[in-house]
């Protein structure tokens, strides 16, 4: 089961880094310094440039760690998703729902991951067949608003991205989510090319993860 296969790593990956950049080559090597940090779960977004191609890159250089995971993120409509699908995307990562893109990962057997806010957003892709709700962005709400999300829908499975920090990972696994989303803080010293720190950063969060999962 290729589908159930991806939601398995996803989880287990436990933080997904959203990778932003200015150019192929600086979201290439911030990706790079992240799983070098002991992070597995890469979302390379759609804002990089020729993101199709660093997808496959990516692929290529991590072809034999089954732990990584790769996916595309700020994905808008089911012409990007394909795209990135036939690049070899293992879950498509979206800023809001959309049914077009939802049937055609269907069709591929590929997680979708839609930006919901609320209850009806969330039930709404559930009913598409969508496997993990995306609860963006997180600084909107904060962790408590999962037990509420979760308390007439138990089967939801939250990923939370923006507004997820070290001092508030413990907060939002406690509430109940899935996995997390990270992206500023992680990725900010990519911009300035300091990609050890990134690393650095890095390792921060897997040993706050470890520390969480006991």
């Amino acid at each position: 089961m290729k589908k159930l296969d991806i939601l398995t790593r996803l989880k287990k990956a436990g933080v997904i880094a959203v990778v932003r950049g200015e150019t192929k080559e600086e979201a290439l090597s911030a990706c790079q310094s992240i799983v070098k940090g002991g992070l597995k779960g890469l979302e390379l977004t759609f804002t990089v440039p020729q993101a199709d191609q660093v997808i496959k890159e990516l692929l290529s250089i991590y072809k034999d760690q089954k732990d990584v995971v790769i996916g595309a993120g700020t994905v808008l409509d089911a012409v990007t998703a394909r795209l990135a699908i036939l690049a070899g995307a293992e879950y498509i990562v979206s800023p809001c729902f959309d049914k077009e893109t939802a049937e055609l990962c269907n069709l591929y057997q590929i997680p979708y991951l839609p930006g919901c806010m609320t209850i009806d957003e969330m039930k709404t892709a559930l009913k598409s067949g969508v496997d993990i709700v995306k609860l963006f962005p997180g600084s909107a709400y904060g962790p408590s608003i999962v037990t509420a999300f979760k308390a007439p829908m138990p089967q939801l499975n939250i990923m939370p991205t923006g507004g997820v920090s070290l001092d508030n990972m413990k907060d939002w696994f406690d509430a109940g989510v899935i996995t997390v989303g990270v992206g500023g803080n992680l990725l900010a010293p990519a911009a300035t090319g300091d990609f050890d720190k990134v690393t650095e950063v890095a390792q921060q969060y897997v040993a706050k993860l470890q520390e969480i999962k006991g």
